[in-house]
């Protein structure tokens, strides 16, 4: 299948709510990651490294940050006079309350769109989820098998996000059991609430679910529609972490510190594309001491940073100790400040002599331009 023929759909605040404290000021889609990207940039970059040329981000709130970040689709080649990037906000109140309800009636939303695209095929997907992934082979799956619908799948711990659906599936992937998880369910084979979906018969099954008061692609669609449709699993087999919170999120950042996953994550045959700012190298001065970290242009450090991420332009003063933390872009750590397994949004500052220390299984969070 050619990725020309598909067209991707990406729900920038879908899950918004696990990670309540970052997006607070942001979209999922625009939630900073791996030092020098979005998250948005992953699923646009498998997208365009797949051929597709045309996608529609669906956004409903805080979404200046991720127009700021994306504007017109270039850093990805999607800025053309035909078909490239195509940023869908709700254009009224009943669109911002039809989004609000559900993935159901945000589709409902751009059913004009849809209508007007010449693709035949869709690619619906979140940004909760961080993989480099090869969605040629996905989409030549999804046409050899003729599913219906082709659930993009990992096997292992459930994430806690609404909606995830876990499958049984026969050898030939062939999903035999479909259902969504609930708070008892630990392990298992699970959708990143990714999947491939004919045009046509998405536009049908929108219509039919809006019309009935239904909300949830998985739970109102796929679920209820389970023994209509032909439905495969595709599994991914790469470095594919979840995020459903902020131990979550902390936990995917610093997997990026092995080098297997930093490997499978950035690729030189499928290059993660992001907007670029120009900025001057990393300046590491005289008695500074840094271990097992990735480190943006544009920081100084003078004092001590260890296993950690740090973004483009943050500063680690003379004395200061920065372990296990994530520091986005213009933090501020100053003179013996000591930090342990926090993260710092924009612009946040330590004071000079401030101790703060939380635990891989809580990291503190310091909220963009705050002082502490």
């Amino acid at each position: 299948m050619r990725g020309s023929n598909v067209l991707g759909i990406i729900f920038a605040n879908d899950d918004d709510g696990v990670l309540s404290d970052i997006t607070g000021i942001r979209s999922m889609a625009s939630v900073p990651f791996g030092g020098g990207y979005r998250l948005v940039d992953f699923v646009l970059s498998n997208l365009v490294n797949a051929g597709v040329a045309k996608v529609g981000v669906l956004t409903n709130n805080n979404y200046q940050s991720l127009m700021d970040h994306i504007g017109s689709g270039r850093p990805w080649d999607l800025s053309r006079k035909e078909e490239g990037l195509y940023l869908l906000p709700p254009f009224n109140q009943e669109a911002v309350d039809n989004y609000n309800a559900g993935s159901v009636g945000a589709l409902k939303n751009i059913m004009q769109f849809l209508e007007k695209s010449k693709e035949e095929y869709v690619f619906l997907t979140v940004c909760s989820y961080v993989a480099n992934l090869d969605l040629r082979q996905a989409f030549n799956f999804h046409e050899r098998s003729g599913a219906d619908v082709t659930l993009l799948t990992c096997t292992g711990n459930v994430p806690r996000l609404r909606d995830v659906p876990l499958v049984q599936t026969a050898e030939n992937g062939k999903i035999t059991k479909l259902r969504i998880a609930d708070e008892n369910d630990e392990t298992g084979t699970f959708g990143i609430k990714a999947l491939m979906i004919g045009k046509a018969l998405l536009q049908r099954l929108i219509r039919e679910a809006f019309s009935q008061g239904r909300s949830s692609v998985t739970r109102d669609i796929l679920l209820k529609n389970a023994d209509r449709l032909n439905m495969y699993s595709y599994p991914i087999d790469t470095f594919c972490p979840v995020i459903d919170g902020l131990k979550g999120y902390f936990a995917a950042n610093f997997a990026l510190l092995q080098p297997e996953n930093y490997d499978a994550l950035f690729r030189a045959d499928r290059p993660v594309l992001t907007k670029v700012y120009e900025d001057m190298p990393v300046v590491y001065g005289l008695g500074s001491d840094v271990k097992n970290s990735l480190i943006a242009d544009g920081c100084i450090i003078d004092g001590e940073v260890e296993n950690c991420i740090l973004f483009r332009e943050c500063r680690v003063e003379k004395g200061a100790v920065v372990k296990n933390s994530v520091l986005m872009p213009r933090s501020f750590i100053g003179e013996n400040a000591m930090l342990n397994y926090c993260i710092t949004d924009k612009a946040a500052s330590v004071r000079p002599g401030k101790t703060l220390s939380g635990a891989d299984s809580f990291p503190i969070y310091i909220g963009k331009e705050i002082q502490i």
